[in-house]
């Protein structure tokens, strides 16, 4: 069974730093890509950043790109979002997601607001 516990979400004041982590569990982590979405309130859930299975390939949302970085920890079995210069509009909840299989964890909140 597919389990994603993301953690590390809070309120922070624009411009700062959020590191986002998600534990993995249930399937053998390293054989499978990664991704992290968000969902702002009254917006639909949208891709941030997603990496490859050996982490040399990344990609982000236009609006992410430069700002946040995705790594992923094969040993711990788990996923990171590092989020700098964050922004009001970053404000949402963010899930971790295995590509391939159809589980989602319960989201940690990031709030940015002064």
């Amino acid at each position: 069974q597919v389990q994603l516990v993301e953690s590390g979400g809070g309120l922070v004041q624009p411009g700062g730093s959020l590191r986002l982590s998600c534990a993995a569990s249930g399937f053998t982590f390293r054989r499978y890509t990664m991704s992290w979405y968000r969902q702002a309130p009254g917006k639909e859930r949208e891709l941030v950043a997603h990496i490859s299975t050996d982490g040399w390939n990344t990609n982000y949302a236009d609006s992410v790109k430069g700002r946040f970085t995705i790594s992923r920890d094969d040993a711990k079995n788990t996923v990171y979002l590092q989020m700098n210069r964050l922004r009001p509009e970053d404000t949402a909840v963010y899930y971790c997601k295995v590509p391939n299989f159809s589980s989602w964890g319960q989201g940690t909140q990031v709030t940015v607001s002064s």
